[in-house]
């Protein structure tokens, strides 16, 4: 075999052994970056898993538009929807998920389903991803506290899910139980909530086609603040019932157990279906702010009932929505 050699007489790389100077680059960069962290008290494990919640926050997704369950309203902006977030478990300033959210580990990461099913499941992130189409969906957001957001959403419908753990005759609601470790959820040591964070849903509103398993928003994978790598949105329902980064969906013949219902009970009902006619005991729903409008002479909008979706308002014939809140 002939050996090249250069001039010098040193051996010559193949060219599949030569670093890209691209990578050689940014491991530079890289490294510099860790120094100056470490100069500032950063640990090396806290910068490392920075880095990573900034290369996963840029994965897209590949999503087909849904236009007939899409708002044509103007979205918010994107820094707006990732920086202004409700996540106890990061924090309960506005600001605190975006700043504290680095420290959740995306993968790997598994939900199982199970409960009152015929076959329970146990999938990985990547599975859930492939389990149907992706759809990108433009919900309104609408907060309890009487802010909102208008959000393109990634995901597809929960009944795609249900569907394949074929639920029994005796399954009437669905809980849905987040992740509870305290290594990187800081605010799980705050007695704010009674930890894990649980909600629920009736059987015949998570089968609803605007309910939505959701993987990604702006066609990106979700960020950590917003709930990664897995939550849900369910758009006529106050923003605390779209559970985030969900471990655990189980089918129960009872209905469950919820965080806040538990914790407030006065205030907030297991329903809490968005109504303008039914306020929060410390203050009106009957009108809302939305995120990006913000200013002294805006005026604020008009909350609308079930936060304009009217095609749920079959699920509560003959219901008193003022008692089942």
């Amino acid at each position: 075999m002939l050996i090249q050699r250069n001039p010098n007489g040193i051996d010559l790389p193949y060219p599949s052994e030569i670093t890209p100077r691209e990578v050689y680059e940014e491991r530079r960069r890289f490294l510099a970056r860790i120094a100056a962290s470490a100069a500032v008290g950063t640990s090396l494990w806290e910068m490392a898993n920075r880095e990573a919640f900034a290369q996963n926050a840029a994965q897209r997704l590949a999503a087909s538009a849904n236009p007939a369950l899409s708002t044509k309203e103007p979205q918010t902006a994107f820094k707006d929807a990732t920086h202004y977030n409700n996540f106890y478990e990061f924090g309960t300033d506005k600001s605190d998920p975006a700043e504290n959210a680095h420290t959740l580990r995306t993968r790997p990461w598994t939900v199982t389903i199970d409960g009152e099913v015929k076959k329970p499941l146990t999938l990985d992130i990547d599975r859930l991803l492939k389990l149907a189409p992706l759809e990108e969906r433009i919900y309104r957001l609408r907060c309890v506290e009487g802010w909102s957001m208008v959000i393109p959403w990634v995901g597809y419908s929960l009944s795609n899910l249900l569907k394949q753990v074929e639920p029994t005759g005796n399954a009437r609601y669905v809980e849905f139980t987040t992740l509870n470790d305290r290594s990187q959820m800081p605010g799980l040591r705050s007695p704010v909530l009674d930890w894990p964070y649980v909600e629920g849903l009736r059987m015949d509103e998570a089968m609803h086609p605007l309910t939505l398993l959701t993987l990604g928003m702006y066609g990106q994978v979700l960020p950590n603040q917003n709930g990664a790598p897995v939550r849900l949105v369910v758009p006529w329902k106050y923003g605390f019932k779209s559970a985030k980064s969900i471990v655990r969906i189980r089918l129960t013949s009872r209905q469950p157990r919820t965080a806040w219902n538990d914790s407030a009970p006065n205030e907030y009902g297991f329903y809490s279906n968005v109504n303008p006619n039914v306020d929060h005991p410390r203050w009106s729903q009957a009108s809302e702010r939305r995120i990006g409008e913000d200013g002294f002479f805006k005026p604020k909008r008009k909350t609308l009932m079930f936060n304009g979706y009217d095609q749920v308002a079959s699920l509560y014939s003959g219901m008193d929505l003022k008692k089942f809140f």
